[in-house]
Order: C-alpha cells, then structure tokens, then sequence
C-alpha cells in the first residue's frame, strides 16, 4: 500500500508537468485568463484523483480480513476481551479486596461469604469469557462459533460449580462450628450430606459438561451402567460402610463423646467418619472400627447413662452374734444414704458362704461419671469398716478350720 501511495504521487508530478507544458504552449495563442483556468482544472483534477486513491488504500487495509472477518472485526475483539478481562480481574482482586475490608465491619456474614466466593473466580474464566464475549463480534462459521460456545459454557459450568463447592462448604462448616458443642452428632451429619452434596454437584457439571461437548450421554450412561454393576460388587465393603454411617447419623446410636464398649474394646468416640468411626481407649491409643462392623455390633454406650446401679457384697465371719447380723443391712443404709448424689436400693442377708456370711447391697449414683462412683465406693468402703470395728463385727477372709482327732489304742 506504500508504494501504491509512492506511485499516485509521482502521477500527480507529471500531471502538473504535463499543465506547465499546455500552458507555455497555449500562451502563444490563448489569452492568460484562459491558460490559467486550463492549469487550474487539470490540477485539481490530478489532485483529487490522488486523495481518492489514498483514501480507497486506507479502506483496503481494515477491509483486509481473517478468518472471514475485516481486520476493524478483529481490532474491535481484541479490545472488546480486553476491557472484559480487566474489568472481571478488578472486581476479583482490589475490588474485592476493599469490598472485603468494608464488609468487617458489618453484622452479617452473608456479605463476607458472598465476597469470599467472588474472589474464588478461576482466571481461566475471566480468560474464557472474555475471549467469547470479544468473538461475538466477529462473523464466524457455524461450527467455530459452536465450538467456542461450547468451551465458554464449560467454563462457566465449573466455575459456578467452584462458587457453589465453596458456598456448600463454608454453610457446612459453620454449622458444624456452631453445632458440634451442642450436638456432635447433627455435625458429623452435616460433615457426610456435605460429602454427598459436593460429590452430586461435580456428578452434574461433568455430565452436563460432556453433553455440551458432543458426547453422547445416554449410551455413556448405559455404559457406566454396566460399569457401575462391577464397581459395586468390588466395592460394595466400602460402599456399605458409607451407607452404615448414614445409618449411624441417622439413628443416632452413639454420638461424639460418648463412652461405649464394643465386644472386647471400649472407649470415647472421637470422630464418626464415611468409612470408619475412631475411638479413644482409655490406654491412650486409638481404636479404628468400620461403620459396618459397629451396626452388625452389639454396643453398650454408657453416654446414655442416667444413672449407675451398683451392686456389692459384704462378708462377715460365722462367729458374728445373731443381733450384729440382724444390725448389719440399717448400718449399711445408713452409711450408703449419707453420701452425696446417691439412691439406696437395699441391703439384705443374701446367704451363706464357704467362709463368711454374705450381704448382698445395692444403691444408684446419680452420675454417669466413673469416677464419682469410685468416690462413693470408696467412701461407703472407708465408713463401713470404721463402723465395723465400732460394733465388734469382723470381715470374713479365707480360712479353714482342721479338727484332729485322737484315736484310742486298741487292747493286744
């Protein structure tokens, strides 16, 4: 295009050559006024011819195109896109930001959420769809503008999948925060539905995606049909272990905290998992069940507790009068109701023992904590031998009475 500029030049030079040339000609026969109008039109004429050919250049160049688009279509994307992505990038970061440090300041947390989630956007969003929003200036083929379409709604899909994902869990977590005190099992419950809500969410934006994409979803789901038989018979301890701690947030037959015994182990469960429940022994170390085993388990939880029946036998020596055996179950109620949080149940005469004479007491502390109920044994222990020796009565203890006899001699 320069040098078609260069060679409309250099015709206008011999055009206004070619004037001066009629003109010195002419001046010999023609007044001057008619030589000087001559040399006016012929270079006007040359000049104006000049100016339309730069102009018809300039046009060629944004007329030039690609893709089957002019260069001004492509021009006008570009800056489209550009003050697109700037404008999507200032509201993820110094935007935000100062939105954010706004926010503070306020009561609600509905505002700091909805902040914390805008700044979550992927730049490959804002890369994509600025780029797609620019393209939509451009006249593009069917298929080209389909295929764009199709990776700018991808895009889209799995960012407000990322935004829903961080939504989900930031509600999840604060009720579990605000639960788990109060109620550790609903927060263990919220922990599983978030796990199944996440997992249904990225289900959806696969298999939308990939519709979006060409693929044909109804025979990859026959597919994954036939698949997902196999899967399951492979996996089905694990799958039945996550549908058990379903079963166990549901029905609730331990929660957090409590203190269970399980055949031979026992100790506080510490975390109700998809697979697994943790508990910790009174040893120290932890103890890891499958949820399917403690469902198939008979389980004591003493979390449950109420109250704690104990039952306890004291035993005196053959020797002991009729009228101190006969004192002996008022003196044990006596003794058991004087101790703090506790129900006597009764005291009697139970029977008669290889070695001592037996009696069987029974009373309730009204805590489930062991170790109060260690205190108030050990305080009806202390009182009673006290009172014991008080009244003369002895406990009896292992012993073994030898008679021996001596046999007379018999005559010779």
């Amino acid at each position: 295009m320069v040098t078609l500029t260069k060679l409309t030049l250099r015709l206008v030079g011999l055009l206004a050559h070619a004037a001066d040339a009629v003109t010195g000609a002419a001046a010999d026969t023609v007044g001057n006024g008619a030589v000087n109008e001559a040399t006016d039109a012929v270079t006007g004429a040359a000049l104006g011819a000049a100016a339309g050919d730069q102009s018809q250049a300039a046009t060629g160049f944004w007329a030039w195109g690609f893709l089957g688009c002019p260069v001004w279509r492509w021009a006008a994307a570009v800056g489209i896109a550009i003050v697109v992505f700037v404008a999507i990038r200032l509201l993820r970061g110094p935007v935000a930001s100062r939105l954010m440090k706004l926010a503070k300041g306020t009561k609600t947390h509905v505002d700091d959420l909805l902040l914390n989630i805008m700044q979550k956007t992927m730049p490959l969003f804002a890369l994509v769809m600025s780029a797609y929003v620019g393209s939509l200036v451009l006249i593009l083929s069917d298929g080209l503008s389909k295929a764009l379409k199709s990776i700018a709604l991808v895009v889209l899909l799995i960012q407000v999948a990322v935004w829903v994902h961080r939504l989900a869990t930031a509600l999840i977590t604060q009720s579990i925060t605000q639960r788990k005190d109060q109620d550790p099992a609903a927060a263990s419950a919220f922990g599983v539905i978030g796990f199944f809500v996440r997992l249904v969410l990225w289900a959806v934006v696969v298999v939308v995606s990939l519709q979006n994409l060409g693929v044909k979803i109804t025979a990859l789901i026959a597919g994954l049909g036939v698949g997902g038989i196999a899967i399951a018979l492979a996996a089905q301890n694990i799958l039945g272990d996550i549908f058990n701690s379903v079963a166990i947030l549901m029905d609730k037959p331990f929660e957090v905290g409590d203190y269970i015994i399980v055949g031979d182990h026992m100790g506080t469960v510490e975390r109700i998992g998809i697979k697994t429940t943790r508990v910790r022994s009174l040893t120290g170390e932890e103890l890891v069940f499958s949820n399917a085993e403690l469902v198939g388990s008979r389980i004591r939880n003493y979390g449950r507790m109420q109250e704690r029946r104990i039952l306890f036998t004291v035993g005196v020596r053959y020797q002991t009068a009729l009228e101190q055996l006969k004192a002996i179950p008022s003196i044990v109620r006596e003794i058991v109701e004087a101790q703090p949080e506790v129900r006597f149940d009764r005291a009697h005469f139970k029977g008669y023992g290889a070695f001592s004479l037996d009696f069987e007491v029974v009373y309730y502390v009204l805590d489930r904590d062991y170790a109060k109920y260690m205190d108030t044994q050990q305080g009806i222990n202390l009182a009673l031998f006290e009172r014991f020796e008080q009244e003369g009565i002895e406990f009896a203890y292992p012993t073994q009475t030898l008679y021996i006899g001596k046999e007379e001699a018999g005559g010779s």
